[in-house]
């Protein structure tokens, strides 16, 4: 295995090559890190408040998350694993989108038929994704193929978690994409633990990457908290499937420094002093320090920017919590032109409980994970 791709220390000193991106660029890759950061506070503290279900965090996952979104061209495409949602923000997804699925109201793109941290969004090519481990990779692989025979300009990015790599979806989605030589990147997120399974159980290999050599893919461990040399990894990765020289897959050494949803207790089953480790080395930590080395952010800019973007989170809040319901009939829309008489005798059944018991209540915010 090779070395540990790195660009920038803990302190944000640079020790490897900077990517080839613009004072501009550099800073709004800070911007997009931020806005995951203080979008991710509000989301637990609306699911703590019983506002909405459940929430999957990525504190601590900013430099990953924007680092290989970054990496992508427009017309390629992103197949999530769970917490890419911040990652679809850099992409094009609308802020306004991700808060109402988060509601699953009538702006709901997915009509609220996807538990709410389930994105989805046509026009960044971003497809909905499920709560089954794996399952996306194999689709990706699949979309990748389908991309290849059509000879379409695109790569398919397809994130997974570590769990993900002990999954049966992960061997036959990169055994395919070997033979295949699919333009597909896959970004394996190893933030530590797969919900309560540390990735040292997961795996008697040195790393993660090591599991390409046996699908004929070059294999790469980078620093996930280094949103720099992730992205120069990712655009790398991706000009190498786009000339068809196949796939790579990418491992991106990270943490998660909350519980793997909003329902998990994470002091059950890891130290406190590991997460303190982590803490030391968080990427917006890190690449703050760089952008205020090179003088690209002036002292007390960074507090600027996160009370604009609490404005900014806070109104598209306020405006989707609003909104209304996703109206009952949608729940037999979309599966038929016309809908069936068999869907019909259920629905007008369904409405007639519906009046007679009245509105569900709102629950208390939990989910059994």
């Amino acid at each position: 295995m090779t070395a540990m791709l790195q660009i920038l220390e803990k302190d944000g000193a640079v020790v490897g090559e900077l990517p080839g991106l613009d004072d501009g660029q550099l800073k709004e890759l800070f911007v997009h890190m931020l806005r995951i950061r203080v979008l991710d506070g509000r989301m637990l503290k609306l699911q703590r408040a019983g506002r909405i279900g459940f929430v999957g965090t990525s504190t601590g996952l900013e430099g990953s998350l924007v680092g290989a979104a970054s990496g992508l061209e427009a017309q390629d495409w992103m197949w999530s694993g769970l917490r890419e949602g911040g990652a679809a923000l850099v992409r094009g997804l609308p802020l306004a989108e991700y808060v109402a699925q988060m509601y699953c109201n009538s702006n709901d793109t997915a009509k609220g038929r996807q538990m709410c941290n389930h994105f989805q969004h046509k026009g960044s090519n971003y497809p909905s994704w499920s709560s089954v481990i794996g399952t996306q990779i194999t689709h990706g692989v699949g979309a990748a193929y389908a991309s290849q025979l059509r000879g379409e300009d695109v790569v398919h990015s397809i994130h997974l978690g570590d769990g993900a790599t002990s999954s049966n979806g992960f061997h036959s989605g990169m055994n395919f994409a070997g033979v295949w030589k699919v333009p597909a990147v896959f970004v394996c997120v190893d933030n530590g633990w797969a919900i309560s399974v540390c990735s040292r159980e997961q795996t008697a290999a040195e790393s993660y990457a090591d599991k390409a050599v046996a699908y004929g893919m070059p294999g790469l461990e980078v620093d996930g908290n280094d949103v720099l040399a992730v992205h120069a990894a990712m655009a790398s990765a991706v000009r190498r499937a786009r000339a068809g020289e196949g796939p790579s897959l990418l491992v991106l050494k990270t943490y998660r420094m909350l519980g793997h949803s909003s329902s998990d207790d994470p002091s059950k089953y890891r130290e406190d002093s590991e997460v303190a480790w982590w803490q030391e080395r968080c990427p917006l930590e890190r690449y703050e320090a760089f952008l205020t080395q090179r003088g690209l952010l002036a002292a007390g800019e960074r507090e600027a920017l996160e009370r604009s973007l609490e404005a900014e989170i806070d109104a598209v809040i306020h405006e989707q919590e609003s909104a209304a319901p996703m109206p009952l009939r949608s729940l037999v829309e979309d599966v038929y032109e016309e809908v069936p008489r068999h869907l019909r005798l259920q629905f007008n059944a369904f409405l007639e409980v519906a009046e007679r018991r009245g509105e569900a209540t709102r629950g208390d915010g939990a989910f059994p994970l």
